[in-house]
């Protein structure tokens, strides 16, 4: 069995997964005080934050040096996507990111769309 070190990353047991449970990290939290989309772009704004980050919060924050996807930090981090959605709503009140919604120059919700996704995935199998 190996540990990692703490300031190694995420503390990982190669048996048993991650030691830290994800929500940990949030503090319980599970809803964001940020509305954020999977797709939603953030950004750091180059102010430091005040008050004390968690080492998940400065992961991602050194990740959003230029525009990046939720879903994307949320795979760097190796967290739920809940949970960085909480951790970026932090970092957006405190003033620390930036936050730009998606910009949809089609309906997402077009049928003939979804269709077309669908064929191409029963393709794949």
């Amino acid at each position: 069995m190996s540990v990692t070190a703490a300031g190694d990353g995420p503390w990982l047991d190669d048996a048993a997964g991650r030691l830290v449970r994800p929500f940990t990290v949030s503090n319980g939290r599970t809803r964001p005080t940020v509305a954020l989309d999977l797709v939603s772009q953030v950004m750091a704004t180059g102010a430091t934050p005040l008050g004390y980050l968690g080492p998940e919060h400065t992961q991602a924050l050194e990740r959003c040096r230029v525009p990046v996807a939720v879903a994307e930090v949320a795979a760097h981090l190796t967290l739920p996507v809940a949970v960085t959605k909480v951790l970026l709503a932090d970092l957006v009140d405190c003033g620390a990111l930036t936050t730009k919604p998606p910009a949809f120059h089609h309906n997402p919700t077009d049928r003939a769309l979804l269709e077309a996704v669908l064929d191409g995935l029963r393709r794949q199998l």
